[in-house]
């Protein structure tokens, strides 16, 4: 028997081992339980299982934290309320639940990757892929999010300098990309080619193993990569694709192409989405507001070398 323990002193649960030999893994696939909305499912195993605060996990759903807050605990009543059994789900009810145990992981892994002190939490996403992929290795979604996560997690240690500030994508020592983990992510992209099932993470990967075949900013094939984000918004059409694409589009068409599609977005809450606006309205001489635009990014950044990087942004554009 294994106990899950949330972690808030509330009443443990005692369930029995399935299919999902795992412990955490196995709990993350019994909080996800179909009874619930999927954000509830997602939601309720961040806050619970993946140790992440309710404003962490309010910054993940792009809500403010009083929202979560009352997501969560009516999430808790309806547990509560119907009686719903937290159980090891069967091996024929694991594809079911395995869209918001994805879900989980990702999410886990960016919540490490945003606070560099919390450096387990990448650690324990990336285990966590790999034993989920041994377990299904059948699942195209699966491999996907296992290879997207060795890509990013390739360019950590060129992601800050010595002294902690933000070093961009463009800025970054590519010498110092871990050639092993970029490696064997773009073999998993390459088998997920093969077996032409796009979805999210497939795609996703794919668009961060162009980034990592190109020996520089300049020589990158941003063509392609506004073609896999084009498939990636047919399959996941949210806000935060359609900024990340409009990304790619500035580096082909220009940064008038990109803000023009950036402003359409509704993303206020988003503070990568003030960055971008930030950058183009910087790159077309608009130089006022760029400035607010880096200071509205830089007033909700949830990290000291965000901040500091998006207020001399602001300070250079006035």
């Amino acid at each position: 028997m294994a106990v899950l323990s949330n972690g808030n002193d509330e009443p443990g649960m005692s369930m029995e081992v399935g299919p999902v030999q795992d412990d955490r893994l196995r709990l993350i696939f019994t909080c996800c339980h179909p009874a619930l909305s999927t954000e509830a499912q997602v939601a309720l195993t961040l806050r619970l299982l993946g140790g992440l605060s309710t404003m962490e996990v309010a910054r993940s759903f792009l809500v403010a934290e009083p929202t979560m807050a009352k997501r969560l605990a009516r999430a808790k009543r309806k547990i509560k309320a119907a009686r719903i059994p937290y159980r090891v789900p069967e091996d024929h009810e694991l594809p079911g639940r395995l869209r918001p145990v994805l879900s989980v992981i990702y999410l886990v892994y960016n919540a490490g990757l945003t606070s560099p002190a919390e450096l387990s939490l990448c650690r324990e996403a990336i285990r966590l892929a790999r034993t989920l992929a041994t377990l299904m290795p059948e699942e195209p979604a699966v491999a996907g999010l296992l290879a997207l996560l060795l890509l990013t997690e390739s360019r950590r240690a060129s992601r800050t300098r010595p002294d902690g500030s933000l070093v961009l994508l463009g800025e970054q020592d590519r010498s110092r990309w871990d050639r092993a983990l970029i490696e064997e992510g773009q073999a998993i992209v390459r088998r997920c080619l093969h077996q032409n099932q796009p979805g999210q993470y497939q795609l996703q990967a794919a668009i961060n193993a162009v980034h990592a075949d190109a020996p520089s900013i300049d020589q990158t094939d941003w063509s392609q990569i506004v073609a896999l984000y084009d498939q990636l918004l047919a399959v996941a059409p949210t806000s935060v694709v359609a900024l990340n694409r409009a990304i790619a589009v500035g580096e082909v068409q220009g940064p008038a192409a990109a803000l023009a599609l950036v402003e359409q977005l509704d993303l206020d809450n988003y503070h990568p989405f003030h960055a971008t606006r930030a950058d183009l309205l910087r790159r077309l001489g608009r130089h006022s507001e760029a400035a607010a635009a880096y200071e509205r990014a830089a007033a909700m950044a949830p990290t000291d070398a965000e901040r500091d990087f998006f207020r001399l942004g602001g300070r250079a554009s006035r």
